[in-house]
């Protein structure tokens, strides 16, 4: 699924769990939609595990901390499966050739 914020002038695409749990997400913002997050919870968990949260925030961002149905103010729209991998692979790419 994928929302915009204009406030900020973000797009966020999430990508769910069964119990509306946001397992990966990318934020695109401004015109040139940049990406400004890439992040995977799973990833997320093994960062903090290792004790290297800081840099993986730095770098990637987080998920969203709450259930999509806890969620106040967004009116998602859904996102096929391909179209989600399609922006998550384009972020990543773009936020792994920055130096760190």
């Amino acid at each position: 699924m994928r929302c915009y914020w204009d406030e900020e002038d973000t797009w966020f695409y999430f990508e769910v769990d069964a119990e509306g749990w946001v397992i990966r997400q990318v934020e695109l913002e401004g015109p040139e939609l940049t990406p400004i997050a890439a992040a995977s919870l799973a990833e997320w968990q093994r960062a903090r595990d290792a004790g290297r949260l800081d840099e993986y925030d730095n770098r990637f961002g987080i998920t969203a901390e709450q259930p999509v149905s806890e969620w106040e103010g967004h009116d998602p729209e859904q996102l096929t499966s391909d179209g989600f991998e399609e922006v998550w692979n384009s972020a990543r790419r773009q936020i792994a050739a920055r130096p760190s």
